[in-house]
């Protein structure tokens, strides 16, 4: 069984191509983008659709402006949790 050469160059780019379809999900990326962490992008889809997303956007940009944290994903959960208590 022969595949195309063409449709696998079209697949490769269909998958390369952003399946945004919601406002949590783009709200969870932005807070990805924000605080440098890329490899927990799903956590963050996930946290902004069970809080309040301005309150996360808020926490995420006070955050990533602090220049004493080194690591703003885990600093950024632990100010979540912190906020809940």
């Amino acid at each position: 069984m022969a595949i195309d050469a063409e449709y696998i160059k079209t697949i490769r780019k269909r998958s390369k191509k952003s399946k945004v379809y919601t406002q949590y999900q783009m709200m969870g990326l932005l807070l990805a983008d924000i605080l440098e962490d890329q490899a927990h992008k799903s956590l963050y889809i996930k946290l902004a659709k069970e809080h309040n997303e301005q309150k996360l956007l808020e926490l995420a940009k006070s955050i990533s402006q602090n220049k004493n944290v080194k690591n703003r994903g885990a600093y950024f959960m632990r100010m979540l949790t912190m906020k809940k208590k």
